[in-house]
């Protein structure tokens, strides 16, 4: 695997995408990789949103969406962050260090994107996508065919973020009985996430759950 700094133009660049919050703390006058991160979370989105969109030209929005999610899952970034072996170039605090910083999937997986920030602004869109393509070749991306459905998907990332199970509450019904339109939305965490419409509550509730993933962050 190609090391992440080789698609750098200048070093500099690459290490400021590896230092962790923490390590500011011990080390002052550095600045923490978060505001990269933010970048990269955008990057990472508009990328792999267009890999899919060309590779799966007849998918339709909502499973388009849950394999986006499925592709920059926690879990999934952080396994890339191994494979450039991030992991091994974090400047993280000696206390981070000792509880075990360094296999952490959410710092792994924030630290995949701060990299993809810092890429974006060294060296543009094109590097970035030359670097998501080698961690996520077309051929490993034409491979996910047992892909959640959008509330299913929903419902997993929010369990796993301690929100507990999405709700889904009817707002509107219109429309004769042979035609009618439902408006759907869907709380998370007891909070409005989204809102869809569809010919029934079913494709309604769907819709609601595809723009609850569009409106997550992406990982």
């Amino acid at each position: 695997m190609t090391p992440a700094s080789s698609y750098f133009s200048l070093d500099n660049s690459f290490q400021a995408a590896l230092i962790h919050r923490s390590y500011c703390n011990e080390h002052p006058g550095f600045q923490s990789n978060e505001r990269l991160e933010f970048l990269g979370d955008a990057v990472l989105s508009l990328v792999i949103s267009s890999r899919l969109y060309h590779l799966f030209p007849h998918l339709p929005e909502g499973e388009l969406t849950a394999r986006r999610s499925n592709l920059v899952q926690t879990s999934s970034l952080a396994a890339k962050a191994k494979v450039l072996r991030l992991d091994a170039q974090l400047k993280l605090s000696r206390g981070e260090e000792e509880g075990g910083g360094r296999n952490n999937p959410t710092l792994l997986a924030n630290t995949f994107e701060a990299v993809l920030g810092a890429l974006y602004l060294d060296s543009g869109l094109s590097a970035c996508d030359k670097l998501l393509q080698s961690v996520f070749p077309d051929s490993e991306i034409q491979k996910l065919t047992h892909i959640k459905d959008p509330k299913s998907l929903l419902q997993e990332i929010s369990q796993a973020k301690g929100w507990g199970t999405p709700t889904y509450h009817t707002v509107t019904a219109t429309g004769p009985d042979h035609a009618k339109r439902f408006e759907v939305s869907v709380h998370l965490n007891r909070q409005p996430a989204a809102t869809g419409t569809g010919t029934s509550k079913q494709r309604a509730e769907t819709a609601a759950a595809t723009a609850a993933l569009n409106n997550l962050p992406v990982k």
